[in-house]
């Protein structure tokens, strides 16, 4: 165990998306379209803040796709990755039987 051995890196490659403002606009128009219904009288009657709701909501929608699409289509079409193959250890079992177990 003492001698050194080279293991290849792997060579995958892990693309992570951008960050987006999409989903935190999504859950603050989905929730605007809920409590609209229980906001009436408050400035605006109670259709007005569910659609404003639904209309951040939608775009929100638009704008988590559209970002989607665009991270999906700059992947890289192919990667040429090198298997990392992990190294074999090479067992020795011992040829003389132990004191422990019977024989025969």
């Amino acid at each position: 165990m003492s001698e050194r051995r080279h293991i290849p890196q792997a060579g995958e490659t892990i693309q992570t998306p951008r960050p987006s403002w999409g989903p935190a606009f999504f859950a603050i128009g989905a929730t605007a379209a809920v409590a609209g219904i229980y906001a009436n009288g408050f400035v605006f009657s109670a259709f007005i803040w569910s659609y404003l709701g639904i209309i951040v909501l939608l775009f929100a929608f638009r704008a988590i796709v559209k970002s989607s699409v665009r991270s999906y289509f700059s992947l890289p079409r192919r990667q040429d990755v090198p298997p990392a193959t992990l190294p074999v250890e090479q067992i020795y079992l011992e040829s003389r039987p132990s004191s422990s177990r019977p024989q025969g």
